[in-house]
């Protein structure tokens, strides 16, 4: 009997939640991509203008966000309610699971004998993309956000609180949709390796 499994297995299922396995290679995907932002909001940062720009009234978009927050807290609440916190704290670490990393490994390998994998890694180029390119452009925002040219004219701004909070409510929508078409074109994950590996 493997103890250890064991063990970890009643460790993730004490508090009621199921927690999906987190992919390392993907963690470190998205851990290089936000330092590499950090790096570039400070460098940045250390290169802003002394002159001060001035504000423009209506470049906060805080109208639409209000929106777009009501829908999205109002489809957060219908998640939960008919699924549960369980299934909705899965989808939050989906994108980073390692689910994911196996559907897309068997996709890439997939190009030469299945029909359609060359076609959904074509589509799916966009959202692997802004999966990618996300993490970073948050990074920027919390060095590079100290400028206040940075925050004057940008949604949520002029204060840095408001453009950061903006800021990090459209990523999570946009990785949310790349997420979710992801989810609809990469292959289904394997079967996992076989029962005697599995032992060992």
């Amino acid at each position: 009997m493997n103890t250890y499994t064991g063990s970890r297995s009643h460790s993730a299922h004490s508090d009621g939640l199921i927690r999906p396995r987190l992919s390392r290679p993907l963690l470190v995907i998205a851990g290089v991509s936000l330092a590499a932002g950090v790096v570039t909001g400070g460098v940045s940062y250390l290169d802003r203008s002394p002159e001060h720009e001035a504000h423009v009234d209506g470049t906060a978009a805080l109208g639409a966000h209000v929106l777009l927050f009501a829908l999205a807290a109002a489809l957060v609440f219908v998640v939960i309610r008919r699924r549960g916190i369980d299934a909705f704290c899965r989808m939050l670490l989906a994108p980073l699971s390692t689910t994911a990393a196996q559907r897309f490994g068997r996709t890439v390998r997939s190009i030469l004998n299945h029909p359609t994998a060359l076609l959904r890694l074509l589509l799916g180029i966009l959202p692997l993309a802004l999966l990618v390119y996300s993490p970073f452009r948050i990074g920027v925002q919390v060095l590079g956000g100290l400028d206040p040219n940075f925050t004057v004219n940008a949604w949520g701004g002029p204060s840095y609180l408001g453009a950061m909070a903006f800021h990090y409510f459209d990523g999570a929508l946009l990785i949310t949709a790349a997420a979710g078409m992801l989810h609809l074109l990469l292959l289904p994950a394997g079967h996992g390796k076989p029962a005697d590996m599995r032992r060992r």
